[in-house]
């Protein structure tokens, strides 16, 4: 119940109007956001890599409204690819929502606009990750991303939510191609005829698409690549210790090089864990969103771990 209220919320534009205006807000915020400008983003991933930890930087926004504004956040994602591409010691890449880019407006200006991204990630040696949204756009997204590889365009990859019925089906279509997936629980509300309504199932469903990854990983020999920039086919994008157990089990068990396979988590969140994984020898990569749309993100973080909950009302109390 709760989930699902501040899912709602995280859509809704007179609570987004209300939130951002308190101050206290952002600094709750600030735990799970790099800053508002890529400077601060670039900055975070020089942290990180001072600790041996991968990046893939996400300018925040989705749902643009315009044309003008798809041009903007294309603009903007330019700028960050620029970035990574003047720092050739800098490890990371990038991460999109194709509805930032125009997806909800215009499927063929999202196409020349994903493309125009594709081309100045090829330009600036480094990758793209397309990532899933709520299911009206999970086709679109998909068939987005096929158009991009008949087009040549090899430096993208995509991500699965293992919350969806069809999750399976998608990756094993994806493994055709060895495409790079990086694997989630999912962070939208769903209808009870596309998604498990089940944590036990979901936990299942993303152990059984781990196996997938990693088998296909195995047989393709895909590594991440010495800069870092380039990931293997499979990312377990988790905190949830049991889901990475299984994963590093799994993976020793079928011969996996640990180079083959990379965990991701988000900027804020279980950093422990992260270097834990780091000083085992795994690739681990941070999620690093910025930027001043931070709202919808944000309180997708408070709906999916209710200690962050907690942290946002302790920060209301102190002003």
């Amino acid at each position: 119940m709760l989930r699902s209220f501040l899912i709602y919320l995280s859509k809704a534009a007179w609570a987004q109007n209300l939130v951002t205006n308190w101050s206290f807000a952002w600094r709750t915020a600030s735990r799970f956001i790099a800053g508002t400008k890529l400077e601060d983003a670039m900055r975070v991933v020089k942290e990180l890599n001072a600790k041996g930890i991968n990046a893939t930087l996400d300018h925040l926004g989705e749902h643009t409204n315009t044309p003008e504004e798809s041009q903007q956040a294309t603009d903007a994602i330019f700028a960050t690819l620029d970035a990574l591409g003047a720092d050739p010691t800098a490890r990371g890449n990038v991460s999109i929502k194709l509805t930032q880019i125009g997806l909800g407006l215009d499927e063929n200006l999202c196409a020349q606009n994903l493309e125009r991204i594709l081309a100045r990630a090829k330009k600036n040696n480094t990758f793209v990750r397309v990532d899933i949204e709520d299911t009206p756009y999970t086709d679109k997204t998909i068939n987005m991303y096929y158009t991009m590889r008949e087009k040549g365009y090899t430096n993208v990859g995509m991500a699965v939510q293992s919350y969806l019925f069809r999750a399976e089906a998608d990756t094993r279509r994806m493994m055709q191609n060895k495409t790079t997936i990086r694997l989630v629980k999912g962070a939208y509300k769903e209808p009870p005829d596309k998604a498990f309504p089940s944590k036990a199932d979901v936990d299942a469903n993303y152990d059984l698409l781990a196996k997938i990854l990693i088998d296909t990983s195995l047989a393709n020999q895909t590594l991440l690549t010495d800069d870092g920039r380039i990931p293997p086919i499979p990312a377990i994008a988790s905190h949830d210790e049991k889901r990475i157990a299984f994963a590093k089990q799994y993976a020793e068990k079928v011969g996996l090089l640990k180079n083959g396979l990379e965990f991701q988590m988000l900027y804020g969140i279980r950093r422990d864990l992260q270097e834990k994984l780091v000083k085992e020898g795994y690739p681990v990569r941070v999620y690093v969103p910025f930027g001043t749309h931070w709202y919808p993100y944000f309180m997708r973080r408070l709906a999916e771990r209710p200690a962050n909950i907690w942290f946002f009302i302790t920060n209301f109390f102190k002003g």
